[in-house]
């Protein structure tokens, strides 16, 4: 895609710039001049032929929007002269056939994963502290300063200072010489390295605002994510504080964790703060069971296990006007080729599929799949148009700033992460992934509430494509960080795990791109590298509360 500009399909009327453009330079399309009448910047769109008001734009094959004024050929398609619109869409699918990718070379390959007693495959060991309700989240943070680096896990800081080292130099009768030649500076690395629980990952703390205090069904739902949580393949157990009092009663989570898991054999401590004596003896409590948990966690190490066991989730954030061109179309054919590997992909992000509904649609396998989709893409839009919102909002300043400026367009992008493969499933939020192929989950567009469905789903890798740079990762899920373009790369490469700019580049194709992102999914699985998230320590966590979220 060495160009400087490009039309993503056949049917689009506007182009795509690589590269900031001047005015009065000459694009040449099937033989047919074009004179761009302004600058336009990269990542952002000019107009093939001329449009009266209210004539529909496309881009990627689909309508993006509509024209609000008179636009010239080779003006620049911005917010000022364009609006959302996108097509409309039936429950009705029509006939698909999926010509899958060749996976030859990964089709003897394996992970090093956990295995799980259900026949599930971590690609990570974790241990989860989990409060039920948010007045839990003060003594959460105290188990996390009495665990994490005592323990040898990564915390917030980029060091600690080891005082305990110069207490003994002193009680050993050192002389001052010797106590200033004591190293009591430990790096992350090091502490890592000195890890009590060596087939441990880490350990995890799950605060939220959740679990009283709102509606009943919000409570509910975050019972079913936090059972979502401890029956993911990449939990060994959990540590449950519950007040007592809360919405989100403990037996609402063990219920749910049986409906997804009826034989579930991991350990899970609950403890219930109004039963203790003393705050001091409930954390007491907390903290030896934790640590009687770990003990069993470290009992498992990993082992050989078919690619059909990653369960991808496959998000995007910070996107720009790179991000459906490069990125998303690169993940989506990793995805392609998990799925024909036997694997799964997950699709999420609602609000972001709008304008390409029947599309998906007419890409599930069965007319159950197809009507459940619509459904709940009808229920959510139709929420966030009665709260005075709706599903157009949805790009923010900074997509718009990169060249994203309706969210069809953006949708559109956004949707090629799921590649081309048959939807055999179309899950709400928080229910449970059960069939492997390509997948879609009801999330709002927000990032973080995005991710942490995902894993709550039972997700156990993620990737993130972004064009802007984003900090975000997952408690439990390892997140893959992709750029649509190298100056991002290279900008923010200490949060950034692979470049998908070389697309635009030429350098790589959509296909080569595609394998290079599988290939480090495989690596990451099997703990062989660390991502840049998880190196980070970045462990977004936030439940979707239903009123609405976009």
């Amino acid at each position: 895609m060495s160009k400087e500009y490009v039309q993503i399909d056949s049917r689009d009327n506007i182009i795509v710039a690589l590269t900031d453009l001047l005015e009065g330079t000459i694009i040449t399309l099937d033989g047919v001049n074009i004179v761009l009448t302004e600058n336009v910047r990269a990542k952002h769109k000019f107009a093939i032929n001329d449009f009266s008001i209210g004539d529909e734009i496309y881009m990627y094959g689909v309508l993006i929007g509509k024209a609000i004024k008179p636009i010239p050929s080779g003006s620049a398609i911005t917010i000022e002269n364009v609006k959302h619109a996108s097509a409309a869409y039936t429950s009705t699918k029509k006939s698909y056939k999926w010509n899958a990718p060749d996976v030859s070379k990964f089709k003897d390959r394996n992970f090093m994963g956990y295995h799980r007693a259900n026949g599930s495959v971590g690609t990570a060991n974790y241990w989860l502290i989990i409060p039920m309700v948010f007045c839990e989240n003060r003594n959460v943070d105290v188990m996390e300063g009495a665990l994490s680096e005592a323990l040898g896990y990564i915390t917030r800081k980029d060091f600690s200072v080891d005082t305990q080292a110069l207490i003994n130099k002193y009680h050993s009768g050192a002389n001052e010489e010797e106590i200033l030649a004591t190293s009591i500076i430990h790096t992350k690395d090091e502490l890592s390295e000195n890890r009590v629980f060596k087939n441990v990952d880490g350990i995890k703390f799950l605060k939220h605002e959740g679990g009283c205090g709102g509606m009943r069904q919000d409570s509910e739902a975050l019972c079913r994510l936090l059972a979502g949580y401890i029956t993911n393949p990449n939990v060994a157990g959990a540590t449950v504080l519950s007040l007592g009092c809360q919405n989100a009663e403990v037996d609402i989570l063990q219920k749910a964790i049986r409906k997804n898991d009826p034989n579930f054999a991991k350990p899970v401590y609950y403890l219930r703060q109004q039963d203790s004596r003393s705050e001091r003896e409930f954390i007491e409590d907390a903290v030896k069971r934790t640590f009687i948990g770990l003990t069993k966690a470290n009992k498992i190490e990993r082992k050989p296990a078919l690619l059909s066991n990653l369960v991808l989730g496959l998000e995007c954030g910070g996107s720009d006007g790179f991000s459906g061109i490069s990125a998303n179309p690169a993940l989506g054919y990793a995805s392609d080729l998990l799925v024909a590997l036997g694997g799964t992909a997950v699709l999420a992000e609602f609000p972001e599929l709008n304008g390409v509904e029947q599309e998906l649609i007419n890409r599930c396998k069965t007319d159950d799949t197809a009507k459940k989709f619509a459904a709940l893409m009808d229920s959510y839009s139709a929420a966030a148009i009665a709260l005075g919102s709706a599903f157009e909002n949805n790009p923010s300043p900074g997509n718009i700033k990169d060249g994203l400026i309706t969210d069809a367009m953006k949708s559109a992008g956004a949707a090629k992460k799921g590649g081309t493969s048959p939807v055999v499933d179309a899950l709400d939020y928080t229910e449970q992934i059960t069939r492997h192929g390509l997948n879609l989950l009801c999330t709002p567009g927000n990032d973080v509430e995005s991710t942490t469905g995902l894993a709550g789903s039972g997700c156990n890798m993620i990737v993130f494509t972004t064009g802007l740079g984003t900090p975000t990762g997952n408690p439990i899920a390892p997140v893959l960080k992709l750029s649509s373009n190298t100056h991002l790369f290279k900008k923010m490469k200490d949060i950034i795990d692979i470049n998908a700019g070389t697309i635009i580049s030429g350098e790589d194709s959509i296909e080569s791109m595609g394998e290079k992102i599988l290939e480090y999914l495989i690596a990451a699985a099997s703990g062989e590298i660390l991502l840049k998230a998880v190196q980070k320590g970045q462990n977004d966590f936030i439940p979707w509360k239903r009123g609405i979220s976009l």
